[in-house]
């Protein structure tokens, strides 16, 4: 295994979107959603476990899940959990942990991966990041992985990729030609008829070099922060100082930052069963369904007459419904929610008020 190469993953998010499993004090990130042992965060890093060794593993998370992470991630040194005393997007982000790994090793090439995404072809997917990190590893490029979108998608943005001459190096990457944001549903619908439009995945690979170069070039502001901060990482003192200057970098995406301006950006076209996990709805779209159309998540959920219904009860008491078609039903802590999943945006509001 190549002791180059770097995992970043990116666990600070605080959305509530699976509530009542998730919440601000619990988000997504470190639930057991898909009701197989582990928590989306665990299954990201074991997704990589034949790329890259174990002390190569680095979690940027907010200092308010810091226990949580050094609890689901026993084997990830501790020094390696960054903490961010405030949200500041993407691109902040990216740039202290680039920094803080250029200190350890000015050699690292590094696969950046959100913590709350699921991938159900393992095999095809560490098939792609190896492909990934050997083409960048030889060059100073950015690679994007692009999903192959399989229906008119609102909630994802898109990349439009210039099809028409692959690298020579690797021949099932090209360059990306613009980065789009989440479109209404027309776009969306004119996008995926198109064979060059892909979801953007946010899993970035580079080396770290190549985005350190990137961001004093075109985040001038975030990179004077954290490359002035070279001497105090890995000392008693780093956290303190990034508490302190850490919230003087703009809120901005590395989408925005970087990948919309920089020249060496490209995309790997990619089809290993992805999702963000965004909503309820979006779970059920990635489980296997019965023949009823009905998913289940829990060991004692009994259906009679439902249809094409997600109930997620993993608690241990027993769960009977009947004549229910449509409809999400979970339970955690004490709380239960059960509503249409035509309606689960709406009712969204009313949980994050």
């Amino acid at each position: 295994m190549d002791k180059n190469i770097h995992l970043v993953v990116m666990a600070g998010g605080i959305g509530s979107r699976f509530w009542p499993m998730s919440t601000s004090e619990r988000p997504k990130q470190f639930i057991d959603v898909l009701g197989c042992g582990q928590t989306l965060l665990q299954l990201t890093v074991a997704r990589f476990k034949d790329v890259c060794p174990d002390d190569n593993v680095w979690v940027v998370t907010s200092a308010a899940y810091a226990e949580i992470v050094r609890e689901q991630l026993p084997n990830v040194p501790s020094s390696h959990i960054l903490l961010e005393p405030c949200r500041r997007n993407t691109a902040p982000c990216i740039a202290y942990v680039s920094w803080r790994i250029k200190v350890e090793n000015p050699r690292a090439n590094i696969v950046v991966a959100p913590s709350d995404h699921v991938v159900l072809n393992a095999a095809e997917f560490c098939r792609v990041v190896a492909s990934a990190l050997r083409f960048t590893a030889e060059s100073d490029s950015i690679v994007t992985l692009g999903m192959k979108p399989t229906r008119p998608e609102t909630g994802y943005g898109y990349i439009q990729a210039d099809l028409s001459t692959p690298c020579a190096r690797n021949r099932e990457i090209y360059r990306v030609d613009s980065f789009r944001e989440k479109p209404d549903l027309e776009t969306a619908k004119r996008y995926i008829s198109f064979s060059n439009y892909f979801w953007n995945s946010g899993i970035f690979i580079f080396r770290v070099s190549t985005i350190v170069n990137a961001l004093r070039v075109y985040a001038e502001e975030i990179s004077e922060i954290f490359e002035g901060l070279q001497d105090v990482y890995g000392t008693p003192e780093e956290q303190s100082i990034i508490d302190s200057r850490f919230p003087e970098c703009p809120s901005i995406s590395i989408d925005y930052a970087v990948m919309e301006k920089a020249e060496e950006i490209y995309v790997f076209p990619a089809d290993f069963g992805w999702s963000d996990l965004g909503t309820w709805g979006s779970l059920y779209e990635r489980m296997i369904a019965d023949a009823k159309g009905n998913v289940k998540i829990g060991e004692r959920i009994e259906l009679y007459d439902c249809h094409d219904c997600i109930v997620h009860t993993t608690d241990e008491r027993r769960v009977i419904l009947e004549g229910l078609d449509g409809y999400i039903v979970a339970e955690k802590d004490n709380a239960l929610l059960i509503c249409r999943r035509s309606e689960e945006q709406r009712i969204r509001q009313f949980v994050e008020l």
